[in-house]
């Protein structure tokens, strides 16, 4: 590796060490905290590894944002090492340090390291995977195929996106005639039936559930599908996600490398080797798939993650040195950009999806719970708020069932709404697009169905640089009725209108809700006024 490449990856390296210290915690890393918190065989819009992971790195370090962070990036580090244990499979050590400097440049690292997701250790498992079936096959030592399938069970125990290792490994299987003849013996499925096996705890909660979880992740999203509403935003939205997350250059040469393996050979003939067969059965199934979904449904960025694990061994076969130091540079620069927005915060982000004011919305709820003596708080934004207060209060905060809407895994952790009945509430109200510091015009419609009387405080707003740049509606909601549709684990009825359903299916995506920033005159960053002050 030339030196200055080496310098540059280390100035990466080093700015994603910094930001676990220094970056506050994203809604994804609260609100895994919160499955943490809740331990279960699995979750409503995942599987249990992310809880696994983080319920050990706090456990060890506390509860705290840079714990939760930690343990991501060093599950990214292991994950690292075995993308080159796994380059070492198809080039010699040199092209292999070429491959991993190549994946450690990528904004995708910084996100797995950065921000818990169920990726981080879907990823890692994943690629072990690869290792263990490359072994299984090109090797032909049997114990392989049981430690496949118990990796790829791992795999599936983080994200369903598992399901592409079995389809990857029987299309290898069967397009390369050298190794068809292994699908006619035992093996390959007996690590299917492991994987299956060792998926038991999400098959056990989902049977438990109603296959609540697989119907969330499965098939109420096909049906948005197959209405066949053709977006071409989402298309341009996905190649844009994809550059980001990749950096162009290496984007660019993952396309080449496309190019190249299948431009025609031999009398016309597409002729590619069983190596470059089996990182294509691990790439093309995700990066095609999601590609042609793109059209009609939302793609969101981390989704096509796995394919790249091999398909940036495959890009790295053609990357000369100089496009990787050309990458590198790109990089640098953008994570330069990177820290400089964590730190100074010189670009407010019109979205939930921030690591910014979570704190300071927790000191002054909890100011105002005691102000006006509430019983408890909650919020209706599908997770976020609730899941960042939690990870900050010593109470409990409620989610949006309290008003009758499906509020993720906050609906099956067996919360009794009733013990609620009669007693007043703090609600807030996030508002990542405001124009303006004034209260809203009137009071949420939803709210007058589960309480006496509601009052409207003054917003909560939180200031960087002098400037405002969150803003919360707080209600002060008196006398809960939980209702007659409370049913025997005390949710209150779930509201299925339209509305509530996009809501649901755009969640995690900022650019729903980012609008264009507006100009404000500066106002001191000073103590809550309560409103018993301003009269």
């Amino acid at each position: 590796m030339p030196p200055q490449v080496f310098y540059m990856l280390a100035g990466i390296l080093l700015i994603r060490l910094i930001a676990i210290f220094i970056m506050g915690p994203m809604p994804q890393d609260a609100y895994y905290f919160f499955y943490a918190s809740h331990p279960s065989l699995s979750y409503f819009d995942h599987p249990p590894a992310i809880a696994w992971l983080i319920r050990i790195s706090t456990g060890v370090l506390g509860t705290n944002p840079m714990a939760i962070k930690f343990g991501d990036s060093l599950l990214t580090a292991f994950t690292s090492l075995a993308v080159y244990r796994l380059s070492l499979r198809f080039y010699p050590v040199f092209q292999s340090i070429k491959v991993i400097v190549i994946f450690l440049s990528t904004l995708m690292v910084s996100i797995l390291s950065l921000i818990s997701t169920p990726d981080t250790p879907l990823l890692f498992f994943w690629t072990l995977s690869l290792c263990k079936i490359h072994d299984a096959v090109f090797k032909d030592r049997k114990i392989n195929w049981i430690y496949a399938g118990i990796l790829m069970g791992l795999a599936f125990d983080s994200k369903y996106t598992a399901v592409f290792l079995p389809v990857g490994m029987m299309l290898f299987l069967l397009i390369s005639p050298s190794m068809r003849k292994k699908l006619f013996t035992i093996w390959p499925w007996l690590a299917i039936l492991i994987m299956i096996l060792v998926s038991s705890p999400v098959i056990i909660w989902n049977f438990g559930n109603g296959f609540a979880s697989f119907a969330f992740q499965g098939s109420k999203r096909m049906d948005s599908v197959a209405q066949l509403q053709f977006h071409p935003r989402f298309i341009f939205g996905l190649l844009g996600h994809q550059l980001a997350l990749l950096i162009p250059v290496l984007f660019v040469f993952l396309f080449r490398s496309f190019f190249l393996i299948f431009r025609p050979k031999e009398r016309g003939r597409i002729v590619f080797s069983d190596k470059n067969a089996f990182l294509l059965a691990f790439f093309l199934p995700i990066f095609l798939g999601f590609l042609m979904l793109s059209p009609f449904y939302w793609i969101k960025i981390n989704w096509m993650m796995p394919a790249y694990i091999s398909g940036i061994i495959l890009a790295s076969g053609i990357m000369e040195n100089r496009w990787v130091r050309i990458q590198t540079i790109i990089s640098l620069v953008i994570h330069a950009g990177l820290l400089c927005e964590i730190v100074f915060y010189p670009f407010p982000v019109r979205s939930d999806d921030t690591w910014v004011g979570w704190k300071e919305l927790n000191e002054k709820t909890q100011m105002l719970k005691k102000q006006y003596k509430a019983d408890f708080i909650f919020s209706a934004d599908s997770y976020k708020t609730s899941a960042e207060l939690n990870l900050y209060s010593p109470l409990f905060v409620y989610g949006q069932n309290v008003i009758g809407e499906h509020a993720l895994h906050f609906s099956y952790i067996g919360t009794d709404l009733s013990v609620l009945n009669g007693k007043c509430a703090i609600f807030l109200d996030s508002q990542p697009g405001f124009t303006d510091l004034d209260k809203a015009s009137d009071n949420p419609l939803t709210l007058e169905n589960y309480f006496s009387s509601i009052r409207q405080l003054s917003p909560i707003v939180i200031y960087r640089n002098a400037k405002p740049v969150r803003k919360f509606l707080v209600y002060l909601c008196h006398l809960y009725r939980p209702g007659k549709e409370l049913n025997a684990e005390g949710k209150g009825p779930f509201r299925h209108d339209e509305k509530h359903t996009e809501k649901l299916r755009v969640e995690n995506y900022p650019s729903a809700t980012i609008s264009t920033p507006q100009t404000f005159t500066a106002i001191p960053d000073t103590t809550l006024a309560l409103e018993n002050n301003q009269r």
